[in-house]
């Protein structure tokens, strides 16, 4: 008999909590996933999701070492690509956004110099996102290195090891960071004004960062996953990334 009510009491908890879906997340992309959530959750209210939020490189090589992820949301699309073409992931990635790269400062800067504005004297520290890692760090080495500044600046350079943490340094320890344009839609960081605070870098400078998304191999049995992949997929999605400064192709 207790046995029984054991098992009963077990089965009411599963019902009550739902399953789980493991979600690695690119930093970046942290700003938006409440939305998402929220939206996801009116149309299955009964999965939970357990969000992982890294740079895209390190969740790439905890998943490699047996992480048990079941979809990847990476900040590009190599990541994602490599781990499909190691037969780790189950389906073939695709793009679900296309992010954008800004630079901020918490005190109001000329930005009507652009980029230049790093060679002032009174900017002595950079955050940037490690490039090795965060193809937001990649993409800014990028900017710079196409506007011949980056020799004149790479002594003041501060490396953050994802999005979201060169967005702390960028608040806290620096003079100005580079960020994902989607941070800047977060409710912290409203307060911040175009033209004063910040400034978004010119697209033409950077290789578009399109972002991919890729459902992992521990997810072969897990439909909750699948039903997250369409989603982001979906055009209800697609308006969430818009209101939070990504573009969609």
């Amino acid at each position: 008999m207790i046995k029984k009510i054991v098992l009963f009491l077990l089965l009411f908890t599963f019902s009550l909590f739902g399953s789980t879906m493991n979600l690695a997340l690119s930093a970046n992309v942290s700003y938006a996933i409440e939305a998402i959530k929220k939206e996801f959750s009116l149309l299955y209210p009964d999965v939970r999701i357990k969000v992982i939020i890294g740079s895209s490189g390190k969740l790439t090589a905890q998943i490699k070492n047996g992480a048990p992820y079941d979809v990847f949301m990476s900040a590009n699309m190599k990541y994602p690509e490599a781990l499909y073409k190691d037969g780790l992931a189950l389906s073939k990635p695709l793009v679900y956004a296309q992010g954008s790269l800004a630079y901020l400062s918490v005190k109001k800067r000329d930005f009507s110099q652009g980029l230049k504005l790093l060679e002032n004297e009174a900017i002595k520290k950079i955050a940037v996102a490690n490039p090795k890692t965060a193809p937001y760090g990649k993409a800014t080495f990028e900017a710079l290195e196409n506007t011949a500044i980056l020799d004149k600046i790479k002594e003041k350079i501060v490396y953050g090891e994802s999005a979201a943490q060169t967005l702390s340094y960028t608040i806290s320890a620096v003079d100005i960071g580079f960020i994902a344009k989607s941070s800047l839609y977060s409710p912290k960081l409203k307060r911040f004004k175009k033209g004063e605070n910040w400034a978004e870098v010119d697209a033409k400078l950077y290789t578009p960062i399109e972002q991919g998304i890729v459902i992992l191999s521990n997810a072969k049995e897990n439909q909750d996953a699948k039903a997250f992949y369409e989603f982001i997929l979906s055009e209800k999605a697609k308006k969430i990334f818009i209101d939070y400064g990504y573009k969609i192709q």
